[in-house]
């Protein structure tokens, strides 16, 4: 593809929070750009994700499909899990601290991100790196040379911070760390192009800072806005019980996005498909003009979530799924079958097979009507299981329970 068409596909959806570097990294993109193709190599690109939960959920797929076009464009791509930097834990879109992750859990995590940035990334044209392979190497001497090149002023001056600050609430000195660590995954890869997420701004021009100060060029800042989750208020995220997985079963990715509301419909159109820009705004002007009722583009959008993720074929049978079940309120043709001893306590039961989250989750599904027995709410937390029924957990699970004789 030639360079301007590049620009134009791989800006498309960057948010800065600043118009005139928005203009300045589109500028930096296209001669860098040029100048890779007059050295006859391809740009070296990569986006780094912290394993902090198992499961890569939509919102990380925006800088995962940039990374895509990277790699359909020829470049050299790096998907980086952040074995090391998710152990520090990055707060720079949080009003408070977190609790850090131990190695334990970060690898547990980290092998499924390996496994599934598949589902979108070409397998064969992919490195896949772990930043604890350079940074658990580092001395205290690498440490206190890479905080030379930053001041306390810099920090105090990030948003998040000075709010924590004024509100008397502490900031942990190991999250200063966080910014210098992600800087140096970019001078150790001599990356040209870094993409994030917004929140990700100050952290990537830490590692521009780095690499200008160790002789590379500095790298091409590439942010993007962060998903909002299917609340429609809070970004996505698994702890907020929000998010879309992209392993989840077509269904549940179907009626999840079905879920939306017509306002954040728009932005996953623009952040989280396969559509071009120019599909996109066409697609958005139809909804605008009434041309296409909001329902049936929220269709289209789920059709397509499913397909990137699960096949055409897996997204046609969800989409009758929906209709039969939620729109025509008939039962799915087929439900996962359990077998249980007479009087099992329902949130036991629940709670066991992971069909919710936890205990505490299937008691405010009762409270909120939306654990049935045969159709009916459930109305008690202490109810039991004492005859053949179909358990309904939400709206979209359905589970054929069977008593044992």
């Amino acid at each position: 593809m030639d360079i301007e068409s590049q620009v134009r596909a791989l800006m498309f959806g960057t948010d800065f929070g600043d118009p005139q570097l928005g203009r300045s990294m589109e500028r930096e993109l296209r001669e860098r750009l040029h100048k890779a193709r007059q050295e006859g190599r391809p740009l070296r690109v990569y986006a780094g994700y912290d394993p902090s939960g198992p499961d890569i959920h939509l919102g990380h797929t925006i800088t995962l499909r940039k990374l895509r076009l990277f790699q359909e464009f020829g470049h050299d791509v790096t998907f980086l899990i952040g074995t090391f930097t998710a152990q520090v834990g990055d707060t720079s879109d949080k009003t408070s601290g977190r609790p850090r992750k131990t190695r334990e859990e970060v690898e547990a995590a980290s092998q499924t991100y390996a496994e599934q940035c598949f589902k979108v990334l070409d397998r064969s044209r992919i490195n896949v790196r772990y930043n604890g392979e350079w940074l658990e190497k580092m001395t205290l001497a690498d440490v206190v040379s890479l905080s030379s090149h930053f001041t306390v002023q810099q920090f105090l001056a990030r948003d998040n911070y000075k709010k924590r600050l004024e509100a008397g609430n502490p900031v942990g000195l190991h999250e200063f760390l966080y910014a210098l660590l992600q800087g140096y995954d970019a001078l150790h890869l001599h990356c040209d192009v870094q993409l994030g997420a917004t929140d990700q701004l100050f952290n990537i021009m830490a590692g521009r800072k780095l690499q200008e100060a160790h002789g590379q060029l500095p790298c091409i800042c590439l942010t993007y806005p962060i998903l909002v989750g299917t609340d429609g208020k809070m970004r996505m995220s698994k702890s907020a019980g929000n998010y879309i997985g992209i392993a989840e079963p077509p269904e549940t990715q179907f009626g999840k996005t079905m879920s939306l509301s017509d306002a954040t419909m728009l932005d996953f159109m623009r952040l989280v498909t396969r559509w071009t820009p120019d599909q996109v705004e066409a697609y958005r002007q139809q909804v605008t003009d009434g041309q296409i009722h909001p329902m049936a583009m929220k269709k289209k959008l789920a059709w397509e979530v499913v397909a990137m993720y699960h096949g055409d074929t897996a997204a046609d049978q969800a989409g009758a799924h929906f209709e039969r079940v939620h729109q025509k309120h008939d039962l799915p043709e087929s439900m996962p079958e359990f077998s249980v001893a007479p009087a099992t306590h329902l949130i036991d039961f629940l709670a066991s097979n992971q069909l919710v989250g936890s205990k505490s989750q299937a008691r405010r599904l009762v409270d909120g009507g939306g654990l049935k027995i045969d159709g009916e709410p459930v109305r008690d937390y202490n109810a039991v299981l004492e005859r053949d029924v179909i358990v309904q957990v939400g709206k979209r699970g359905f589970y054929q329970v069977r008593i044992q004789s």
